[in-house]
C-alpha cells in the first residue's frame, strides 16, 4: 500500500478492509512512511511500515 492509498482510505466514509499480516487493521494516523494502526481483533496498537499494510481482493 502507500500513501496516497492510505489517505484515499482515510478520507473516505465506506469501510474498507485493510490487513497486517493477515489480522485486519485500522489506520489511526500516518506520518511518513509509518502508519500507527489498531488490530480489529486485539486491543493491540503497533507502528508498521505503509508498504506492509495490504487489502484483499
Amino acid at each position: 500500500m502507500d500513501i496516497n492509498r492510505i489517505n484515499s482510505i482515510l478520507s473516505n466514509d465506506e469501510k474498507i478492509d485493510v490487513f497486517y499480516q493477515d489480522r485486519p487493521v485500522w489506520i489511526q494516523g500516518v506520518s511518513n512512511n509509518i502508519a500507527k494502526v489498531g488490530f480489529v481483533d486485539t486491543f493491540e496498537e503497533k507502528d508498521i511500515f505503509i508498504k506492509d499494510l495490504y487489502e484483499k481482493n
